[in-house]
This record gives structure tokens, C-alpha cells and sequence, in this order.
């Protein structure tokens, strides 16, 4: 099978979901470098990938797609095997409720948090902090009930939400609070092939 190209950033927890889909069904990937720091994402060879010029995007022999959750809907269904997106109305729908979730709380919480500490982003640090730990206590709720998020199986809902929630004390959102998200984690970590997003450390601060 010829490699899937992965346009992605290495500190990108966007990226990192796919990535770690593509490790999980073992497919060849080659990883391209769009390097954000310098804005190669803005210029055009770049722009004619994705115009959104944002990170990531896969281009699978000529299908070529952006936004990482729906190439993690399209990898489940293409090469999945009915394992990772349950295809009855009921487990579908609930897989699509955390995409959203992915989308929205996670992005403008855990992911906003560490957009300020590693990347400098002009947020404000406490309330986005305080919005983190709203949903963590909601998500931690819900992980009490089962292993993953959509039932006993682990599904593309469980890859959209676990790089910004493992990355989240690189925010100062700390996860020492939430039993069943750190099990959670633990669980997804063991799954075969996963693969993990580079720590980032410089530029933390320490918080009450």
C-alpha cells in the first residue's frame, strides 16, 4: 500500500490525532513538515492543499482532505473495519457528540490553555483555565460509567478528545483531580500502535 502523506506539525494536538489514527491501523504514513513557525501553513504550496492553512491534511493517493476530525471519519471508514465508528444511528451519533466536543470545550479549553503557555496566544490564562476544568469534571463524570467514551470499545471519539487532554498540564490545567480521564489516558496509551505527541515544556509557569 503506497504511504498516506500526513501534513501535520509535530506540537499540534490537531495533527496528532491523525497521526496516532494512522499508527493505530498500522497504515504507512509519511509525515510531511508544515512548519507553523515560520508560516509555511499560509503560503501557497500550502494553501493549495488546504486553503483553511491550517494543519493537518492527508492527501491518501489523490484524496486529498483537511480538518482532523473528519479525516478521522474517513480513515475509520475506509480502513477501520467497522472497528473505530460504529455504524448503527445510536453509536454513530454518539461518536459525533464528542467530535463536537473535540471541536468546541476541548478546543477553547485544554487546547487554548496550552496554546498560551507554548505558543504565547494572547488568552486569558484563568478563565480559560477555569472553562478547562468545567468539562474535565463533566468528561471525568461520564469516564465513571465506561472505559471510553463511547462504550467499551475505543472509537475515533476517543482519539479526537486524547491529545489536548494529555497535554493539558502543559496548559496548567492540571488532571490531578480526574481519576477516571487519567485511566482513561492509560488505556488509550496501551492501545497497539499508539504513539505519543512530543512534551512540551519550556515557557510553563506554575500555578496555585
Amino acid at each position: 500500500m503506497q504511504a498516506i502523506k500526513l501534513y501535520n506539525f509535530p506540537r499540534s494536538g490537531h495533527a496528532h490525532r491523525v497521526e496516532l489514527m494512522l499508527s493505530l491501523l498500522q497504515l504507512p504514513t509519511e509525515l510531511i513538515l508544515v512548519d507553523l513557525a515560520k508560516g509555511a501553513h499560509k503560503q501557497p504550496e500550502y494553501l493549495a492543499i488546504n486553503p483553511f492553512g491550517q494543519v493537518p491534511a492527508i492527501d491518501d493517493q489523490g484524496v486529498v482532505l483537511a480538518d482532523s476530525n473528519a479525516i478521522l471519519v474517513y480513515l475509520a471508514q475506509k480502513y477501520g473495519n467497522g472497528r473505530w465508528l460504529p455504524a448503527d444511528p445510536v453509536g454513530a451519533a454518539k461518536v459525533q457528540r464528542w467530535l463536537s466536543v473535540a471541536a468546541g470545550p476541548i478546543a477553547f479549553g485544554p487546547a487554548r490553555a496550552r496554546l498560551i503557555t507554548v505558543f504565547g496566544a494572547a488568552y486569558n490564562a484563568e478563565e480559560v483555565i477555569a472553562y478547562s476544568h468545567i468539562w474535565l469534571k463533566q468528561i471525568d463524570q461520564e469516564l465513571a460509567a465506561s472505559p471510553y467514551l463511547v462504550g467499551t470499545e475505543p472509537t475515533i471519539a476517543d482519539v479526537a478528545a486524547y491529545s489536548y487532554i494529555a497535554h493539558a498540564p502543559e496548559g496548567n490545567v492540571s488532571l490531578e483531580d480526574y481519576a477516571n480521564v487519567r485511566a482513561w489516558l492509560t488505556r488509550i496509551e496501551a492501545l497497539p500502535g499508539f504513539v505519543g505527541m512530543p512534551r512540551t515544556v519550556v515557557g510553563l509557569q506554575k500555578t496555585a
